[in-house]
């Protein structure tokens, strides 16, 4: 086994977990700085109006790009679990597999992007003064889409051996080269919000290039051989069995989210542009939710495939603490904050306004979106990607449409759409606890009966 990697079938719970998800956390930090100095970058230049355009396209990119994330964290799964039971044959073939659809799907992806982006804006009513920039900025980070369907799936490989921290040295490579393109493009060069996109999909092929040179050099089961890229359709069955239902979740909770920016959009650029800057501040809270998940699926597939039931119970309980702790602290501060978080990004009082409203309905409940991505996040290690798939569905998706559509005409007031969130993510998160509690998540007495006969 290499350094880099961590077997979590053994050694401490906590210290394996946590040493997992430090080099994502930070990892993911120096994403979302990158991601936050393009707003500041784009907003300080070239204007509210500028920041407006790529805030409106952020639902539309997650929308086509979240599906195939989801099934890399299929695949990420599979890998775990044949790691954790030591059956490296059907590893390496996982591997291989998942690397080969992933080369066709960000073709695909960078096709339907192009071609499908300029009718779902006007779908989603991106008011007029946006639409131009917003279509320009989409149309160009499309362009590169494999690069980034690429590197989700190298990730996957890494995450799913235990290796953390190769992704992280290749992120802060990739978000130091993001800005200094940023700079050279819009504050050197004078271009318009679309290099905004163009540094950001070169900074994305920068890292696809390190991970595969990395996974190409290593001396453990999960190197990559040219040799070996062929299709094996009963293991391209297994990863889209395991990541179909994570993607069909992303996907439609993207569209509901698509259908929220359109609520957004009807209060014009300045709740745009607010709405867009208060994002840019959630991201941050996320960062532990996506670390702590990452590593609670990786801990619970290495030890359901190493049948150690008991252990992966206790390091998912461990997790789902420690990412909601975390996510409510950085609620916390964020509530406190807001104006100044806020007019980092815009100075115009009208958009400032929009966004601390939103922060000030939201950001007291990070614990409980916390809590349904690490549920989500539990079971999917575990197998079970539907459940979490149906709960999104239901809460995310079906009432968060619902009470727009309702609630929205009858008040005229954006609040809705801000209460929104905390409704859903409480919903979702009592409905995962209960079956979390009752079901037979793990699969011990489906193990026990086999044993038996």
């Amino acid at each position: 086994m290499a350094e880099s990697q961590i077997r979590m079938t053994e050694g401490s719970i906590s210290k394996n977990i946590v040493k997992f998800a430090v080099p994502l956390f930070f990892g993911n930090l120096f994403q979302q700085l990158y991601n936050t100095a393009d707003s500041l970058i784009v907003s300080n230049k070239l204007g509210a109006v500028a920041l407006g355009a790529v805030s409106a396209t952020s639902m539309l990119i997650f929308l086509l790009v979240g599906f195939f994330q989801g099934l890399s964290l299929g695949a990420g799964v599979l890998i775990s679990q044949f790691f954790g039971a030591e059956d490296f044959r059907n590893m390496r073939r996982a591997i291989h597999t998942n690397l080969l659809f992933s080369i066709a799907v960000g073709v695909f992806l960078s096709v339907a992007g192009v071609v499908l982006s300029p009718q779902i804006l006007k779908w989603m009513g991106t008011p007029e003064s946006l639409y131009q920039g917003a279509l320009e900025y989409i149309q160009v980070y499309f362009i590169g889409a494999l690069g980034l369907v690429m590197y989700n799936a190298c990730m996957a490989v890494m995450q799913a051996v235990g290796d953390s921290k190769h992704p992280l040295y290749y992120l802060i490579i990739s978000s130091v080269t993001n800005v200094v393109l940023d700079l050279i493009f819009i504050m050197g060069f004078g271009f318009g919000v679309w290099s905004a996109a163009l540094a950001t999909i070169i900074s994305q092929f920068l890292s696809v290039f390190l991970c595969l040179f990395r996974l190409m050099r290593v001396s453990d089961e999960s190197r990559i051989s040219i040799k070996e890229l062929k299709p094996d359709f009963r293991m391209l069955w297994m990863i889209i069995r395991y990541g179909l239902p994570s993607g069909l979740q992303n996907s439609i909770i993207a569209l509901a989210n698509v259908v929220v920016q359109s609520n957004i959009n009807y209060f014009g650029d300045m709740a745009v542009a607010g709405c867009g800057a208060y994002s840019k501040i959630e991201g941050f809270a996320f960062l532990p939710i996506t670390s702590f998940t990452a590593a609670i699926s990786t801990f619970v597939g290495q030890n359901i495939g190493a049948r150690r039931f008991e252990r992966a119970r206790k390091g998912a309980r461990f997790g789902i603490g420690m990412s909601m702790l975390i996510a409510e602290i950085i609620g916390v501060v964020f509530f406190l904050l807001a104006p100044y978080l806020i007019m980092a990004f815009t100075r115009d009082p009208e958009a400032v306004r929009f966004g601390v409203d939103k922060a000030k309905v939201c950001a007291l409940f990070y614990c409980l979106l916390a809590a349904s991505h690490s549920f989500s996040a539990v079971l999917r290690g575990a197998g079970k990607a539907l459940v979490p798939m149906i709960t999104m569905l239901m809460f995310w998706c079906v009432v968060r449409v619902g009470f727009l559509m309702i609630v929205v005409p009858l008040t005229e007031s954006i609040a809705a759409v801000n209460w929104v969130y905390p409704l859903t993510w409480s919903l979702s998160t009592v409905a995962l606890l209960i079956y979390y509690l009752k079901a037979n998540w793990l699969g011990e007495k489906d193990n026990k009966t086999r044993q038996k006969t």
